[in-house]
């Protein structure tokens, strides 16, 4: 269940970025939701992806900076690239903790010696 919240979460902020980008929302606080739901999303979030999802934080502002040359559009484009850099950068920050608290647990599980994952060999 929480997974499909978090996929849902995912899908919504992109959706929503998308959206935001070209139609002025007056009414919604887009920076906030996006952030509340890229904090959402990032409970699923793989360890693998954690890099290329804080590359593509990095990454995102520079983008758009360059599609803000298109005619006509470059200025939707740029505002679509840093609301995806808002619901990325909530979704890094969720799996982020995550991961240090995964690294906190080891550690303080392998400081108590109740950590080892060794079995026992059998008679």
């Amino acid at each position: 269940m929480l997974m499909k919240l978090s996929g849902l979460s995912r899908t919504l902020y992109i959706l929503l970025a998308i959206v935001a980008g070209f139609v002025v929302l007056g009414t919604v606080d887009v920076a906030l939701a996006l952030v509340v739901l890229g904090l959402i999303a990032g409970i699923s979030m793989p360890k693998e992806r954690l890099v290329v999802a804080l590359a593509a934080v990095i990454a995102l502002p520079l983008l758009g900076a360059a599609l803000a040359h298109v005619p006509m559009i470059g200025a939707q484009l740029g505002a679509v690239m840093g609301n995806l850099q808002l619901g990325i950068a909530g979704a890094a920050t969720t799996a982020l903790a995550i991961q240090l608290y995964a690294l906190m647990m080891d550690g303080v599980t392998g400081l108590t010696g109740t950590g080892s994952t060794a079995k026992a060999a059998h008679a």
